[in-house]
C-alpha cells in the first residue's frame, strides 16, 4: 500500500459466486491510500489476500522493464511561455506486465509513452529501462502507433520483414520469419498484397507482426485499435492477448477506452486532466487469465472494477472536455 492512511473495503460475498468457500468470500478486497493525505491514490483489487506492504513493492530495479522517476514534461510556447504538460510522475511497468494508461484527451498519456520510447526527453526526472538510464531511442521497445506505419509501395510480406532486413538479416531468412509471423496473426494468404488492399483490422495485424518480429522486450502501444470498429477492436484485443500470453513482454498500452483497458491489463493507471497532469489512480485487475475478451466484459467483477475506476476518472474526463472546448474547468 502506498501513500497515507490506508483503508479496506470488502466487497459483497455474492460477488465471488455461490460456490465460494469462506476464505474466498473474504478475499475480494479493495485497498488503497487516502487520496486526501497522498498526492497519488493507489487502489488494489485482488482475488487473493493482499501481501504485506514490503512484498508488494518492486524488489529491485532489475524487475522493472520501464521505470519513470519524477518525470516532468514541459514545452516552450511560441510566445516564450512554458506549458507544463505532465507534473513530476513516477510509474513502473514490470517485466511481463501489461499496464494500460487511461485519461482524458490531452492529459499526457502519449507524452509519457514517448518519454519511455526515448522520442521525447523529459524536462526533469529520469527514465530507466531494465534498470539502465535511457539516453536516446529505446532499442528494447517496439512501438505500435494509432496510425498505420506501413509502406504503401511494399507488399505485406516486405513490410513485415523490413525490421529484420534493416538489422542485416539476409533477405531469404527475413522473409521466412515474416511468413511465420503472418501465420501467427492469421494472414498467411496475404503476403503478396499491398496495404491498400487490406481492411483496417488486417493492417493492424500486419503492424503487430512488423513490431513483434524484432522480438522486443517491451511493447509501447498508443491507442493502436482506436480507428477500428467495435467488433474488430474485440478481435484485435483477443489476438494481442494471445500473442502477449505466449511471450509475456512488458506492455505500456495507452487508450481512451476504459473497458478495453480493464479487459486487457494487469494494471490500469489513470491520469488527471492537464495541464500538469498526474497519475491519480493505479488499479490492479484481479480477473483471471487467460481471458476471453468478449466474455470477460459480462463478468460481474468486471462491472465492479469498471464502476470503481470510472468513479475516480469521470470528473477528470469532464474537466478535460471542458478545457478542450475552451470552457472553464
Amino acid at each position: 500500500m502506498l501513500g497515507g492512511a490506508g483503508h479496506h473495503l470488502v466487497l459483497k460475498t455474492n460477488d465471488v459466486g455461490e460456490d465460494a468457500d469462506d476464505n474466498e468470500r473474504s478475499a475480494w478486497r479493495w485497498t488503497g491510500a487516502d487520496a486526501v493525505s497522498a498526492p497519488r491514490q493507489t487502489i488494489m483489487l485482488t482475488a487473493v489476500q493482499p501481501a504485506p506492504a514490503a512484498q508488494t513493492q518492486v524488489s529491485s530495479a532489475a524487475a522493472q522493464a520501464i521505470g519513470l522517476s519524477g518525470v516532468e514534461i514541459a514545452f516552450r510556447l511560441a510566445n516564450g511561455g512554458r506549458f507544463e504538460a505532465v507534473a513530476p510522475t513516477d510509474l513502473v511497468v514490470r517485466e511481463g506486465e501489461f499496464v494500460a494508461v487511461v485519461g482524458p484527451t490531452g492529459c499526457g498519456k502519449s507524452t509519457l509513452l514517448n518519454a519511455a520510447a526515448g522520442l521525447l526527453k523529459p524536462s526533469a526526472g529520469s527514465v530507466r529501462i531494465f534498470g539502465e538510464e535511457l539516453s536516446g531511442l529505446n532499442d528494447k521497445a517496439g512501438y505500435l502507433f494509432q496510425q498505420d506505419s506501413l509502406m504503401p509501395w511494399k507488399t505485406v510480406l516486405d513490410n513485415v520483414s523490413i525490421p529484420l532486413t534493416i538489422a542485416g538479416t539476409p533477405r531469404r531468412g527475413a522473409e521466412e520469419r515474416a511468413r511465420e509471423w503472418l501465420a501467427r496473426v492469421g494472414l498467411s494468404a496475404f503476403g503478396d498484397r499491398y496495404p491498400h488492399m487490406l481492411s483496417g483490422g488486417q493492417r493492424k495485424r500486419v503492424g503487430l507482426a512488423q513490431v513483434l518480429i524484432r522480438n522486443p522486450r517491451i511493447l509501447l502501444m498508443d491507442e493502436p485499435f482506436g480507428p477500428l470498429d467495435a467488433q474488430t477492436r474485440v478481435i484485435m484485443g483477443g489476438l494481442l492477448l494471445d500473442l502477449w500470453s505466449a511471450q509475456r513482454k512488458a506492455v505500456m498500452f495507452v487508450t481512451h477506452d476504459l473497458e478495453e483497458a480493464i479487459a486487457l491489463s494487469d494494471r490500469v493507471v489513470i491520469m488527471s486532466a492537464g495541464p500538469r497532469a498526474r497519475i491519480i489512480g493505479d488499479y490492479v485487475i484481479p480477473i483471471a487469465r487467460p481471458r476471453e475478451i468478449a466474455d470477460v466484459r459480462l463478468d460481474p467483477l468486471f462491472h465492479d472494477i469498471h464502476r470503481e475506476i470510472w468513479n475516480a476518472l469521470k470528473e477528470e474526463v469532464v474537466k478535460g472536455y471542458r478545457q478542450t472546448n475552451g470552457l472553464p474547468a
